[in-house]
């Protein structure tokens, strides 16, 4: 019998650089290929951002007050003279722009022309964008070495599309900083569990609660995700996990206390934020009506097919659902915003595009030709329809977009200083308005919030749904010179023109059922002057609500550095300068001299006693 023996097969040598099987020809060779892919995809998602120019939201400026006056030596106070109270949200976002300022970068003048107060913030999103595609990167290395870049390009491509995305990075809040943060959280929970991980996973999860507060349900995805996965070790790890994040924000939770009095930030209080109900969840449904149903239709149906198969590719996306489920749930119970765009969202985007790029990879380099004919087809369809149906949600925010910060440092600012000099009011006059921001940035009188984010006791009033305790401050206790309402704030406050006028005051721009008024008692002079200072702002007042509304009003280039004006003496006419509504305008001579609050005005006594 004859017995054909086959010579065993000769054990290649390892070559470095080799093809791994499975990965597409040249791969090895296309280290390059991911960096480029996050170059693209940041390089896509900042062209979308150039769309918006210099527009910084106004909340954004409130925080930029602060860390003007943290850097300047006076501690977390709205403006010189003011109590420590805590009116943002975002410390985390607080302390980078505070490095900037430390390094000369922000708050100090203009790049190119460009005011450092909206390049600098820009110029962190854009930092951040890069850095969560970066992450995106490595978590598709672990799953799909060999098309990591095209998850990452995809992902890119899905932000970049995604206009709630790039228009609230690029605001000059922290939503590109929260983002960053998820994505990084992610990547540790995909990459293993050890103690190593454990840990870098609490300290990224405090950086999300840092930077938003709703970020510290990230706590729980460390947890979540080794008990599903059942890994071995998983007591040992939440411990440690849950131990290093415990220590961290309870650090901060007992120094936000001993500074503020506090154990939330004061803006939660003034938001009214009250305990969840199960159908407040239906809103994440008008997420995915944004982001359009078919569109998310092919990528669940992506998703489905990944995890039916199996394989390293279903067990990163099974992690990746985990802070992605969180940051839904968050957003679900979260109050409503006034802002449009789905301002809360944003880690809900970055995860959720990760999850749907990695998939949709997933299935076309494991599918054949026609069937990826009929995926690309079906993506393109769906993406169509995305960007179409964002189109028309997004036509409110093109026509006019949200407060911005400069808008409010020429109306409310640099308007009410200008009030202050033509009334002749006292030197450390108050004004009272909602619009904070570009107004803390620019005026020089004292500033009473009546959004309460930075005043406790009105921020105390709307948790209590005190509005004849609101009044009653404001009128009787701080009694402002100067005072502003508009549009809901006339409801939500009270001051109505009736009850206004009990109290003595008297307009002097109607808008609406507001406007602008002023303390009678407080001007010398009399009705005459009032008279004057009225006919004076009407026609300015009604050009700058025109071009707001109907030419989308002034949304960056109000000054390389926002600042108030100082007064030199008494002795020098306070309105010789040009008009501050009316860039190169020539003098106005018409106010007499009239000495104003020098910028470090006499501190606002407030008191902090609950309402009755």
């Amino acid at each position: 019998m004859k017995i054909l023996l086959r010579p065993p097969a000769l054990s290649r040598p390892t070559v470095p650089g080799a093809r791994r099987p499975g990965a597409p020809p040249g791969a090895a060779h296309r280290g390059w290929a991911v960096p480029g892919a996050v170059l693209a995809g940041t390089a896509l998602v900042g062209r979308r951002a150039a769309g918006l120019g210099q527009w910084v939201v106004d909340d954004a400026a409130v925080t930029f007050a602060y860390v003007r006056s943290i850097g300047e030596g006076l501690g977390p106070v709205q403006q010189p003279g003011a109590g420590p109270v805590e009116g943002y949200s975002n410390p985390a976002w607080a302390a980078l722009l505070l490095v900037g300022r430390v390094l000369g970068l922000f708050d100090h003048g203009a790049w190119f022309g460009v005011s450092d107060l909206a390049l600098f913030p820009k110029a962190l999103a854009l930092g951040c964008v890069a850095a969560t595609l970066a992450c995106v990167g490595a978590v598709a290395r672990v799953a799909l070495p060999g098309r990591a870049w095209l998850v990452v390009l995809l992902t890119g491509g899905l932000l970049a599309a995604d206009h709630a995305y790039v228009v609230w990075c690029f605001s000059g809040l922290e939503n590109a900083l929260y983002g960053f943060a998820a994505a990084a959280l992610a990547l540790v929970l995909v990459r293993g569990d050890g103690l190593r991980q454990a840990g870098g996973a609490a300290l990224l999860a405090l950086l999300a609660a840092l930077t938003r507060p709703d970020g510290a349900v990230l706590a729980a995805a460390y947890p979540l995700t080794v008990l599903l996965l059942r890994r071995p070790g998983a007591v040992r790890g939440i411990l440690v996990n849950c131990g290093v994040f415990a220590a961290g924000y309870g650090t901060f939770l007992l120094a936000r206390h001993a500074v503020f009095g506090l154990w939330v930030p004061n803006t939660a209080v003034a938001k009214s934020q009250r305990t969840p109900e199960i159908a407040e969840l239906a809103k994440v449904s008008e997420l995915i009506g944004y982001a359009g149903w078919a569109l998310v239709l092919v990528c669940a149906g992506c998703a489905g097919a990944v995890v039916a198969r199996g394989g390293p590719v279903r067990r990163t996306v099974g992690v990746l659902c985990v802070p992605l489920v969180l940051t839904l749930l968050a957003y679900g119970v979260l109050a409503p915003d006034w802002m449009p765009l789905y301002r809360f969202a944003t880690p809900v985007w970055v995860l959720g595009a990760a999850v749907a790029a990695l998939a949709v990879t997933a299935v076309w380099d494991g599918a054949r030709p026609r069937a990826r004919a009929a995926l690309a087809l079906s993506l393109a369809g769906a993406l169509t329809l995305s960007v179409a149906g964002q189109q028309q949600r997004d036509e409110g925010f093109r026509r006019e977009p949200t407060l911005s910060m400069c808008w409010v440092a020429d109306r409310y600012g640099r308007t009410f200083d200008a009030y202050a000099d033509r009334l002749a009011l006292r030197p450390g006059a108050t004004v009272a308005l909602p619009d904070l921001g570009g107004t803390l940035l620019t005026s020089r009188l004292r500033v009473v919030d009546l959004a309460g984010l930075t005043d406790r006791r009105i921020a105390a009033a709307y948790a209590a749904g005190d509005r004849a305790g609101l009044r009653r401050y404001v009128v009787r206790e701080v009694r402002p010179e100067l005072l502003h309402v508009h549009a809901a704030w006339v409801g939500r406050t009270g001051l109505t023109r009736a009850r206004l006028a009990a109290a003595g005051y008297v307009p002097l721009y109607v808008e609406d059922d507001g406007g602008d008024y002023v303390l009678a008692s407080a001007v010398p002079g009399g009705p005459r002057r009032v008279a004057a200072v009225r006919e004076w702002a009407g026609p300015r007042l009604d050009r700058m609500l025109h071009e707001k509304h109907a030419e989308g009003g002034r949304l960056g280039d109000c000054g390389a550095r926002l600042t108030p004006e100082r007064v030199a003496s008494a002795a020098r006419p306070a309105m010789t300068r040009p008009h501050p509504l009316v860039p190169g305008s020539p003098p106005d001579t018409t106010a007499e001299p009239i000495p104003l609050a020098p910028v470090r005005s006499a501190p606002v006594v407030v008191a902090e006693a609950p309402l009755r």
